[in-house]
């Protein structure tokens, strides 16, 4: 078996011929070269979608507990979803301003200093959804470790390990009571709505027909942790299970982790 590397260096094609090898060994080493060549082929092929992805640096402006503000440009966490600022959970019995916790946690780790985030994608208000870190701190990582935010599987598995141990020990959201982050939002649809949508259609809550169940598809979600669970979310307008009343900010897309912030 030969391996034949292009002029360029950028190639690796196996041709099986005849070849009969002197000595076993030799065929061993030839082996393992071909095998080194292709894990060096598939590094540059797959290396430049890494080498693409945005790095942004600046000081930091604390939005909540999951978005930063640098030089003008909102980032949101990747891979977390954070409890709103206004949202309150009940610990122990009594009201506790959760989500102000949550931000107040965010601008200790990270407001008015240098913070370096690594692009994963853009959400559709066109934020920047990246890892940041602070001082070498993952702020994602920090949020769950204080149980202050929930993991999102569906885009990253990172912080599956640290969320399950902040269940363990009760930290934080998971030793009180509280509505998850995308409940939350879509209990409080006005306050969650792009602008420009309240700006080009001020009374559209009066104008918002009657819902009605749609059985004809057979499916139905109380509600979007449900949908979660049953890993249809988010849901788009027009599948199966998509409710308006499930859609905080009428933008067509009901459950939805990422949202737009006022």
């Amino acid at each position: 078996m030969d391996c034949l590397l292009s002029s360029w260096g950028l190639e690796m094609v196996t041709v099986a011929t005849n070849r009969t090898f002197r000595h076993a060994s030799d065929y061993r080493v030839f082996s393992e070269l071909c095998k080194m060549w292709r894990l060096l082929l598939a590094f540059l092929v797959l290396s430049p979608t890494e080498a693409n992805a945005q790095t942004i640096s600046g000081t930091a402006r604390v939005i909540d507990g999951d978005t930063i503000d640098i030089g003008g440009q909102r980032v949101r966490l990747h891979g977390i979803d954070a409890v709103e600022a206004e949202q309150t959970c009940k610990r122990n019995g009594e009201r506790w301003s959760c989500g102000q916790d949550a931000k107040a946690l965010l601008s200790s780790l990270a407001d008015g200093k240098p913070v370096k985030c690594t692009q994963h994608d853009v959400d559709i208000y066109k934020r920047i959804v990246a890892t940041c870190e602070a001082q070498w701190t993952d702020l994602g990582g920090a949020m769950i470790d204080a149980g202050l935010a929930v993991a999102l599987p569906q885009f990253s598995r990172a912080y599956l390990e640290n969320e399950a141990l902040a269940k363990r020990r009760q930290t934080g959201i998971w030793g009180a009571e509280f509505d998850a982050p995308t409940e939350y939002r879509a209990a409080h649809p006005t306050a969650y709505r792009p602008a420009e949508q309240i700006k080009a259609s001020p009374q559209a809550s009066s104008r918002r027909p009657v819902l009605q169940r749609n059985h004809s598809n057979g499916v139905y979600y109380r509600n979007c942790a449900a949908a979660w669970a049953a890993g249809a979310a988010p849901i788009y307008r027009g599948q199966p299970g998509y409710r308006p009343e499930m859609d905080g900010d009428g933008d067509g897309v009901a459950c939805e982790p990422y949202r737009r912030r006022r």
